[in-house]
């Protein structure tokens, strides 16, 4: 039961001043459950006030490290505070806060998985973005699925939920600079199971995306070089029951 369980919603945000409070009150609105958590990454307008203002706790970088730094703390500050569950929620607000009892009843449905991811392309549900932004994620599902053997529709989601197993391994070993599509080849060497389900998202609200247009190119390369350099890399090994995995030293 939700009720019995220490739940935490982390808000990476850098200059993200103008969406930031409507996310957390929406959080505070559909999710009541959740404490919330802002991870401000080295924001240089007013993430931090208005994150304090609307009665959230703010975490600050002194400098920018990217969103893989920024959810990274989140994962440590879960770790650190025993909580059951984490979901990411973009401070831009193309996430709905609505769909996050929907991730939930899918994680408390399967026990056995460790995160469940919302998907934006699972029931076609038509998300409107750059063509060759959704060229790219097409072919990272393309791969991943015939890596780890499953349907992955979404592999750049963000807004996914995480149990403790996942927040221990996540907190020690984040994929940085774009790591949504890292994180699912992380999770399949560690043996733990993502689970997708649909849900609806919308276009940033505010801010900037950190992959423009300049850099979409860079971006696809970036990830499909991380893809199979992290085909060769020594494979961890989890022992069931283990919430923190250990490397082997053998390979594939």
């Amino acid at each position: 039961m939700i009720s019995e369980r220490a739940c935490l919603a982390v808000v990476p945000a850098y200059n993200e001043a103008a969406t930031i409070g409507g996310v957390i009150d929406s959080l505070r609105e559909h999710a009541p459950a959740f404490d919330v958590v802002v991870i401000d990454d080295g924001s240089t307008d007013a993430t931090c006030r208005e994150g304090l203002d609307r009665g959230a706790r703010v975490l600050r970088h002194p400098f920018n490290l990217g969103i893989g730094g920024a959810v990274q703390s989140g994962f440590k500050f879960a770790l650190e505070n025993g909580y059951d569950y984490l979901v990411q929620v973009d401070a831009d607000g193309q996430h709905d806060p609505c769909e996050i009892p929907k991730l939930v009843d899918a994680m408390e449905e399967h026990p056995d998985v460790d995160v469940i991811c919302g998907s934006r392309f699972l029931a076609d549900l038509r998300y409107v973005g750059p063509v060759s932004r959704r060229a790219g994620i097409h072919l990272f599902a393309f791969i991943l699925s015939r890596i780890v053997r499953q349907k992955i529709t979404d592999p750049t989601s963000g807004f996914r939920l995480y149990n403790r197993r996942a927040i221990s391994l996540f907190a020690r070993d984040y994929p940085h600079d774009y790591p949504e599509v890292e994180a699912v080849l992380v999770l399949h060497y560690h043996r733990l199971r993502m689970r997708e389900v649909s849900v609806r998202m919308f276009q940033r609200g505010g801010g900037r995306s950190s992959i423009r247009s300049g850099k979409s190119v860079y971006y696809m390369i970036k990830v499909l070089l991380a893809i199979f350099v992290g085909l060769v890399r020594a494979k961890p090994v989890v022992e069931p029951g283990d919430e923190a995995p250990v490397v082997a030293s053998h390979g594939i």
